[in-house]
């Protein structure tokens, strides 16, 4: 039997939206690692993109704020291993990343050639892969630039981590 604050607590951290890319929440990238409640506490394991992500105390704190309106206390653990990998973004998540207009992350795990940034970015608008980067950098240091060559349109790149 499933119990229900946990199912709760689960569900209202789950929904917290990421403040960098608002079309994902924090399990859609993968870095809430779980929910347990002890007693009337719910606490939220998170792992942060990247040990420099500047948002991270905002998600902290977003979670922690969306525990406390599910009638909850709330505690943050930050849970640093293992690391972060793009790969932990789900399948839903890089789906609505593709129709914000962002491309998703390249599978990384045991690909030299995604993790340097050597990839074939598939444009998020037209779907070609007659792409160029512009810069490693796009509005946040975890995307990068790209423009399309075949509908001539920007759009950043979740990099793989």
């Amino acid at each position: 039997m499933v119990d229900q604050a946990q199912t709760r607590a689960w569900a209202a951290a789950a929904s917290v939206p990421d403040p960098e890319v608002p079309c994902v929440t924090v399990e859609d990238l993968g870095i809430l690692r779980w929910v347990r409640v002890e007693g009337n506490v719910a606490v939220a394991g998170v792992t942060p993109t990247y040990s420099g992500c500047p948002a991270v105390l905002a998600i902290e704190f977003a979670i922690e704020a969306a525990l406390r309106e599910a009638g909850f206390e709330a505690r943050i653990e930050r849970v640093m291993s293992p690391p972060w990998t793009t790969d932990w973004v789900t399948p839903e998540g890089r789906e609505k990343l593709r129709a914000y207009g962002i491309a998703p992350p390249e599978q990384a795990t045991g690909s030299k050639l995604a993790l340097f940034g050597e990839t074939t970015v598939a444009c998020p608008r037209c779907g070609s892969t007659h792409t160029e980067r512009l810069s490693e950098f796009g509005s946040t240091a975890c995307k990068a630039q790209y423009r399309c060559l075949s509908c001539s349109e920007p759009f950043d790149y979740f990099k793989c981590i």
